[in-house]
C-alpha cells in the first residue's frame, strides 16, 4: 500500500483520480531524483578522492560557476532553500573553495566566487554531467526531444507552483 492510497479522493471521476495518482507519483519521483543526484555526485567524489566537501556543496560550486553571487541570489534563483546556503557558503570559504568579499554597494551583503580549488570541483561535476548526457544519448535513454519535453513540463509545473505562492497573499 502506498502513501497515496490513504488520501481521500477530492476529485471527481476516474480521469481526475488517475491524474491525481500520476501527479503524486511524479512528485515522489522528483524528490527521489534529487536525492539520487546527490548520491551520484557523492559517489563520483569518492571515486576521484575528494572527501572534504559534500554533494550539496559541490552542486553549489557547480551552479555558481564563473559568476560572482550572493547567498540571496542563489536562493532567489531557486538552487537552494533554507539557511543551509549561508552555512555551506561559509564552509566553502573556510575550506578555500570560494573567495568572499563585502559588497561595496550594500555592506550587509557578501559576494562570493570560486577559487581555483573551487573551479576544479566545478569541473569534476561538469565532466560528470557531460558524461551522463553522452551516456543517455548513446544508450537511447533520452533524445533531444525527450529531454526538451521533460524540461518544458517541469517549467510549466514550476510556473504553476510559483503562481500559487504569489496569489496566496
Amino acid at each position: 500500500m502506498s502513501v497515496h492510497s490513504t488520501l481521500e479522493p477530492t476529485l471527481r471521476g476516474a480521469r481526475d483520480t488517475a491524474f491525481m495518482a500520476s501527479y503524486l507519483d511524479s512528485l515522489t519521483l522528483v524528490e527521489r531524483l534529487h536525492r539520487l543526484l546527490l548520491d551520484v555526485i557523492k559517489d563520483e567524489f569518492e571515486r576521484v578522492g575528494v572527501i572534504e566537501i559534500n554533494a550539496v556543496q559541490a552542486l553549489l560550486l557547480f551552479n555558481v560557476g564563473d559568476n560572482e553571487v550572493t547567498a540571496g541570489e542563489l536562493k532567489s534563483r531557486g538552487y537552494y532553500q533554507g539557511s543551509n546556503v549561508s552555512y555551506n557558503l561559509k564552509k566553502l570559504v573556510e575550506a578555500g573553495y570560494m573567495h568572499h568579499q563585502r559588497c561595496h554597494v550594500d555592506r550587509r551583503s557578501v559576494r562570493v566566487r570560486l577559487t581555483e580549488k573551487g573551479s576544479r570541483i566545478r569541473d569534476i561535476v561538469d565532466k560528470l554531467f557531460a558524461s551522463h548526457a553522452a551516456g543517455m544519448l548513446s544508450r537511447g535513454v533520452l533524445d533531444q526531444s525527450g529531454i526538451d519535453d521533460i524540461t518544458m513540463s517541469l517549467r510549466r509545473i514550476e510556473r504553476y507552483w510559483s503562481d500559487q505562492i504569489r496569489y496566496i497573499y
